[in-house]
Parts: structure tokens; sequence; C-alpha cells
């Protein structure tokens, strides 16, 4: 696909990534499977296509809730700087927690936002990012489940956005500048 400005080149198919998300998903099945109910949070906005393909493949019980935190604004490199712009509706004190985010890069934003689940003390928390980039970590945190392991390259799709454009994109793409 390209656009006026940059180019994408498709890293991880769409087929690819559904065929990674029934093997999390059967995972995530084995540590919750005497869970009553799992509270399924989404980072917002990059998570929201990833969560649903991962609810609708979870054979449990499951409430699903959303907290927007944002490190980038419409830039390309994380600001360190980690901002809670919508917070949980409902209350996970005693109940089993996933957090799925979209991207793991500097670790900035998935310390920040466990922390802060795990100071409501929920019965278990653990993490899924669909993408992970070990390179660009600055703070020691990974997610108990990704999705895959990528360069550092800037990517757009499946929910990840480039200045809020590309989310609708069904694969993960590189973004390029020609």
């Amino acid at each position: 696909m390209t656009d006026r400005r940059y180019v994408i080149d498709e890293m991880i198919s769409a087929k690819e990534i559904a065929a990674r998300i029934e093997a999390l998903c059967r995972e995530i099945q084995t540590e919750f499977k005497d869970t009553d109910k799992l509270v399924v949070v989404g980072l917002l906005r990059g998570s929201f296509v990833f969560i649903a393909d991962l609810v609708r493949e979870l054979d449990l019980p499951i409430e699903v809730d959303f907290l927007e935190a944002s490190s980038y604004g419409d830039g390309m490199e994380s600001s360190r700087e980690v901002r809670i712009l919508k917070d949980l509706r409902g209350a996970i004190e005693g109940r089993d927690v996933l957090l799925v985010e979209d991207i793991v890069d500097t670790g900035h934003t998935l310390h920040h936002v466990t922390n802060l689940l795990q100071s409501r003390n929920p019965a278990r928390l653990r993490t899924i990012a669909l993408l992970d980039k070990p390179s660009r970590r600055e703070v020691d945190m990974k997610a108990n489940w990704t999705g895959f392991e990528i360069p550092d390259e800037f990517v757009v799709g499946y929910g990840i956005d480039y200045a809020q454009r590309n989310r609708n994109l069904p694969y993960i793409g590189k973004v390029r500048f020609p």
C-alpha cells in the first residue's frame, strides 16, 4: 500500500496473526481454566482489533473493559511519559485479569499500567502483547505472552496506527519513507 508520504510493506500476514492468536488462546485458557470470569482489559487504542479476535477465540467466561494510556501522541517515538486518558469502568479487586497490549516497545506503558492494575489487587494479573520489540526496551518488562517478536521498525495495521491512520489494515506492516 502506498501513501503520498510513506510506503507500508507487509511484515506479518493476517493469516499468520490468526494462527498465532489460536495458539495463544490455548495457553491462556490453560492458565485461566479455573476462573469464574476473566476480565480482559484492552489498552486503547492500538489493541482493539487484537482484543476482539482474542475474546472471540477464548472459550472462557469473559468480561471486557478498556483503559487508555498514551506515550506517543501522533509521533513515531515514545515520550516515555505515560498518561492515563481513560480508566477502567469496573473494579478488578479479587478478579482474574488479562491485560492486552498491542506492542511492547520501551516497556514504559506496560510497566506503568501493570503497576496501576496490580495496586488494585486482582487475584491474578497476566499480560499479553501482540508485538514485542526487545531491542528498544528501557524498562525490564516483558508480557507473559507475546504474539510476535519484531525488529526495531515502526509498524502499523491490525489496530496499530501512525498519526491515527492505517489501523484498518488486516496485517502488520512496516512503515518506510521512500
